[in-house]
């Protein structure tokens, strides 16, 4: 019996395309990737909604503090329509 040759076949790469990150990493390490990316867009979303409403408060509290103002200069004035008639 002859003996078998073995042949070392080399991988192809893929029509010569170099090689990407994507590549060489294993399937774990991407998906925690791309779990930590998810999670860093949700975190940055939050961060803005919060921003929003703070700003909401804000302006609502503003628009309050001038309408007591208002209220409270009528109130407080002596002005009386029948001394200008």
């Amino acid at each position: 019996m002859a003996k078998k040759k073995t042949r070392h076949v080399a991988p192809v790469a893929s029509e010569d395309k170099p090689a990407t990150l994507k590549d060489l990493l294993s399937a774990d390490v991407l998906s925690k990737l791309k779990e930590t990316a998810a999670d860093m867009k949700r975190e940055e979303e939050q961060r803005k909604e919060q921003a929003r409403l703070k700003a909401e408060e804000e302006r609502k509290a503003k628009q309050k503090q001038l309408d007591n103002n208002f209220e409270h200069l009528l109130s407080t004035s002596d002005m009386d329509w029948h001394k200008y008639k």
